[in-house]
């Protein structure tokens, strides 16, 4: 299953670590030729290690997500590299900080970190976006996957950046989608919940701001967090002819958060 991927090319953002990385492994064990996408220069390049250590392939192509000309500069290395530009799952994400998810009411965010989320968040994959489907319409083929949330569909109280800032990704998913269906190019957004294994989920755990045993006892139906496998399996199956009839739409990976 998933031959398809063989000698393919995929670009990820935010694949130095967490969902990102976890992502870049598995595409590579199905024979994709991945663009390891990261700011983090360690860890990304640390990505690649465990990918070539594996008998995969891999380059670290450095990028902020932010920035537009980074972002340009990064798709067209990457098909300067592989030759293609078949996936994407424009994953990197960030909280006011950088890590953390900012948990403050519209009321009490400030525009600085309001800029900060946004920035990487929404205009971030707006850059990404931008760069890959004219790529990938030179081509006339194209998989794309945006990171959204669970916390982009239902929106909660304290999540006054972060909520909005993925609600946009998956407005933008739907604009992609609906502009370049007839072009053979198909974009979806995965909707993650409370997953283990991430940089945001971690750090909000590791700081006492989320109780585990709490979510999976009150808040998720299915009792219990997610996994990065889980997500990936997700990203993995948008991209796949199993989808090959689905485009524009967000699908929630949060144990039945979304009901």
């Amino acid at each position: 299953m998933f031959e398809e991927f063989q000698n393919k090319t995929i670009f990820i953002t935010g694949a130095a670590s967490g969902m990102g990385r976890a992502t870049a492994l598995r595409f590579a064990s199905l024979g994709a030729k991945v663009a390891v996408v990261a700011r983090n220069v360690k860890g990304g390049n640390e990505t690649v290690q465990m990918i070539r250590e594996a008998g995969g392939t891999a380059e670290f192509v450095l990028c902020d997500v932010s920035k537009d000309e980074e972002v340009k500069n990064a798709v067209a290395k990457t098909v300067e590299l592989f030759g293609s530009l078949d996936y994407a799952f424009n994953n990197a994400g960030c909280g006011a900080d950088g890590v953390h998810i900012p948990f403050a009411p519209l009321t009490e965010v400030t525009e600085e970190d309001w800029l900060k989320v946004i920035n990487t968040n929404l205009t971030g994959v707006f850059h990404c976006l931008k760069y890959e489907l004219q790529q990938m319409n030179r081509q006339h083929f194209g998989a794309i996957v945006n990171t959204s949330s669970i916390g982009g569909m239902k929106m909660a109280p304290g999540f006054g950046a972060y909520g909005p800032s993925k609600a946009g990704v998956i407005a933008i998913t739907q604009t992609a989608a609906v502009e370049n269906a007839k072009n053979g190019i198909r974009v979806n957004a995965i909707c993650p919940g409370p997953t283990m294994g991430t940089g945001l989920m971690d750090a909000s755990l590791a700081s006492g701001a989320q109780d585990p045993a709490f979510m999976e006892a009150n808040v998720i139906p299915q009792g219990k967090m997610g996994t990065t496998d889980e997500i990936v399996d997700g990203v993995v199956f948008l991209c796949s002819e199993l989808s090959s009839h689905i485009t524009g739409t967000a699908l929630p990976v949060c144990g039945g958060m979304q009901m």
